[in-house]
């Protein structure tokens, strides 16, 4: 145990020798009057899913303990527009776990990440993390099972042409140095968010790269691993912000917009789900996808039109929703198919041991570790998703899946093998929305699920839909198609989105 904290990269962790999960308060006093730390930051998410900052200069240990006890007051109706200004005090109140050491401040400070809480002094029931959390509680508490999500983080670092070493456009799939200019910058960011209490799966360049005059963009990728929802929700949102930081020092543009230029890849935010039963990943079984995995799916499939109003919340969403873009457009589920809205990708489900094969002089026998590491992979969500809320959604359609009395029927009918476009029936298939409106729509149409299962509030639903109708987006594929500047127009209007 004492070699695992020593081994860990976050400073709290290392210091306390305690996983996080078990951070009190009486820790994060300690570590501040251990290192001598006077500043501390609480950080929380507004409604446009950046991170929100409340400083506090610490002058004593019992100010510090009473911050920490019973947070701090903030105006909800700045950071939400749901909110009504004649009621929108609210509470901050921090989460200890998610305490660590900022890696950019000069002067020391820690950074804790907070909840909302209502003037009752119960958590706010509007707020998409609380949101998340009661979507966590309703799939274990309904299905009796636990599960396990991952984000997958992509995004385009925008900067002058460099003539050397011209990567191939759109062949930047795990390109290395000098080809990748940034991934000096993507390796930097990978280590900040481990120190900042990310676990890190890995990073590498994506497809995505061209050169548009005197400027370049170049994309890359970092996947998380799996966690407890709202821990990979956190996660994300760091890692957002340690990439944007570390863009400002290095005077470059970073970007997680769906999309940049139509005909290049967008940008998209994928995430991946594992599902447990008495500690046990049961997305496979017997070597084959579970009854339940299939259920699941079938109800994730059921609702994915209306979870773009989550996953997919800026015009330029749908220009990223494609045809022959690595990007769904068709409502369908399929294995190793990246063209599918569902994948289950590759999982070491078969029995062979592949590094013996090529270690030969590996002792043969001695492989201890177990890795039942299947996930499935929902790929319509883009860097303009409401974390919280396409993840909740996600959670609830789980639901909606294992209790449908036809899902395993309608995922065999839903089930595509190969690529979809040489599918002799794939037009049969439903298709994804197409603009903002659209998606507004589809939600319309399927509220009663999200508000029937007692975890989305119906001012929340009412509040996306009418936020999306209000794009007016309905003909923005044919806008944009003839006119190219109306394109840079909107590419620049939501660049920062989320």
């Amino acid at each position: 145990m004492e070699t695992q904290f020593n081994f860990s990269p976050n400073p709290l962790e290392k210091f306390l020798k305690k996983e996080p999960l078990q951070f009190t308060r009486e820790d994060i006093i300690s570590y501040m009057t251990a290192h001598d730390i006077r500043l501390l930051n609480f950080r929380y998410p507004g409604e446009d899913g950046r991170l929100k900052t409340l400083n506090f200069a610490v002058h004593s240990v019992d100010y510090l303990n009473k911050i920490l006890t019973f947070g701090e007051r903030v105006d909800g109706s700045s950071l939400f527009s749901f909110m009504e200004t004649g009621s929108s005090d609210l509470y901050v109140v921090p989460r200890y776990h998610t305490a660590f050491l900022n890696p950019f401040s000069e002067i020391p400070s820690l950074e804790i990440l907070c909840s909302f809480f209502d003037h009752t002094g119960n958590l706010l029931e509007l707020a998409p993390e609380n949101i998340l959390r009661n979507a966590y509680q309703y799939f274990c508490n309904s299905t009796g099972l636990d599960v396990q999500m991952l984000g997958e983080l992509e995004y385009y670092v925008n900067s002058a042409t460099d003539s050397l070493f011209q990567a191939t456009d759109q062949k930047g799939y795990h390109e290395s140095e000098p080809f990748a200019k940034f991934e000096w910058m993507r390796k930097e960011a990978l280590r900040l968010i481990a120190e900042c209490g990310g676990h890190i799966k890995y990073g590498h360049s994506e497809v995505g790269n061209f050169t548009k005059g005197d400027e370049s963009f170049e994309q890359h990728e970092i996947e998380f691993l799996p966690t407890r929802p709202d821990i990979a929700a956190d996660q994300i949102l760091i890692a957002k912000w340690i990439l944007r930081m570390l863009a400002d020092q290095l005077e470059v543009e970073i970007s997680f917009a769906p999309k940049i230029t139509t005909g290049k890849a967008g940008n998209g935010l994928h995430f991946h789900i594992m599902v447990f039963k008495d500690g046990r990943n049961i997305v496979m079984e017997n070597e084959q996808l579970s009854s339940t995995t299939k259920k699941i799916i079938a109800g994730i499939l059921d609702l994915a039109d209306a979870l773009t109003a989550f996953g997919n919340t800026v015009p330029t969403s749908y220009l990223r929703l494609v045809p022959n873009q690595e990007a769904p457009t068709y409502i369908c589920w399929g294995e190793r198919n990246r063209s599918a809205l569902v994948r289950i990708p590759l999982g070491w489900s078969g029995q062979k041991n592949m590094a013996d094969i090529v270690n030969p002089n590996q002792q043969k026998g001695k492989n201890p570790l177990e890795n039942n590491n299947q996930t499935f992979e929902f790929r319509v969500p883009d860097g303009s998703a409401d974390i919280h809320l396409v993840m909740a959604g996600l959670l609830v359609a789980a639901v909606h899946g294992i209790k449908m009395p036809e899902a395993l029927e309608k995922a065999e009918n839903l089930y595509v093998r190969g690529n979809i476009f040489h599918t002799a029936d794939f037009k049969n298939l439903n298709q994804l929305p197409a603009s903002c409106f659209e998606s507004a729509e589809r939600l319309d149409n399927k509220n009663d699920i999200f508000i029937g299962s007692g975890v989305f509030p119906r001012m929340i639903i009412n509040h996306t839909i009418d936020k999306l109708k209000n794009f007016n987006d309905i003909n923005v594929r044919n806008e944009i198609a003839e006119n190219k500047e109306k394109e840079r127009e909107l590419v620049i209007q939501y660049i920062h989105c989320q």
